[in-house]
């Protein structure tokens, strides 16, 4: 083990060397800015008009779909031109005209600094107005551009819905299969593996991590895969079929503390660490070859949960 442990260190260094220090602040392409509304930890759909942030910076929606996914009952009125929307939740009300930057939220008359508007078919209104005004906690992700309504309960790896599939059902990615061991003195392989998708984030890993998101970006020529989640470090590997896997660790000095509990790490897509496969030196090996979507999968080397593998179907295919 120690024999493994020095030839995977050994690969880090090597990759670090190859690739100097990546800076989130340099990074030559991010990606396209956009507004996600989650609603108790989970990303709302909106099948046609989109969430977007005006140039006051208010996050206005479509009220139809926001109010109806909080239990509000939503109805329209028109008089002298203009259009009112009334949406009641209980004992709350909230009550809006097109064109205007007041509401009266249970009789009260409430400014939010930006007009309600029609755009694409759609009454759009600030978030803050119907979910404050419905009695819900409303908070501003600036990192990721979302905004949280509700409770934060993240969906874990150990629920129902993510069921436990066999090692055996992998076997044509197992090649290296110290990866596939568990993190216990008796190195036993682990359970099985629980597979999730990147339109299924955030979601907590069991006891362990929570992974907000996971983005590909490109610095100094680069690519790059950026994870944010709520540790530091944690390292990861690409699922290849009937090759060995691509482990990779965050780079250091890319590392990014966003102080808000979260934190983004930045993996190489590739890496000199690949001429190390299963712990052995590889001589001769062309690590310049590999392509990230030649990886079906993209697992957390992580400890936590202890019983299984998580692996995240590759976005980027």
């Amino acid at each position: 083990m120690r024999v493994i442990f020095k030839s995977i260190l050994a690969g880090v260094l090597l990759t670090t060397a190859a690739y100097g220090v990546v800076s989130a602040n340099t990074t030559e392409a991010k990606s396209a800015a956009q507004v996600e509304v989650l609603l108790d930890a989970k990303k709302m759909k909106f099948p046609d008009a989109k969430p977007f942030q005006d140039q006051q910076g208010s996050v206005m929606v479509p009220i139809r779909f926001v109010s109806e996914a909080l239990g509000g009952k939503i109805s329209y009125s028109k008089s002298g031109g203009k259009t009112t929307v009334e949406v009641i939740k209980g004992t709350d009300t909230v009550k809006m005209t097109v064109g205007q930057t007041t509401a009266l939220v249970n009789g009260k008359s409430k400014s939010y600094g930006t007009k309600i508007i029609l755009k694409d078919s759609r009454t759009f209104v600030p978030l803050r107005l119907v979910s404050e005004g419905l009695g819900e906690k409303v908070s501003w992700d600036k990192v990721g551009r979302w905004v949280w309504i509700g409770e934060k309960n993240f969906r874990n790896t150990d629920d129902d819905q993510f069921k436990l599939q066999p090692l055996n059902d992998f076997k044509a990615y197992t090649k290296s299969s110290i990866y596939f061991k568990k993190f216990s003195a008796d190195k036993e392989p682990f359970d099985g593996i629980k597979i999730i998708h990147a339109n299924q984030l955030p979601i907590k890993l069991g006891d362990g991590e929570i992974i907000y998101d996971i983005k590909i970006e490109k610095s100094n020529g680069k690519d790059y895969i950026a994870i944010r989640s709520s540790v530091r470090g944690t390292p990861i590997f690409f699922m290849v079929k009937n090759d060995h896997v691509k482990y990779r660790t965050g780079v250091d000095n890319a590392f990014v503390n966003h102080k808000d509990g979260t934190a983004t790490n930045y993996y190489p897509v590739t890496s000199t660490s690949d001429v190390f496969q299963n712990g052995k030196y590889i001589q001769r090996y062309d690590w310049t070859k590999f392509r990230l979507n030649m990886a079906d999968y993209i697992a957390f080397s992580t400890d936590k949960p202890k019983d299984y593998i998580v692996a995240i179907v590759n976005p980027f295919k």
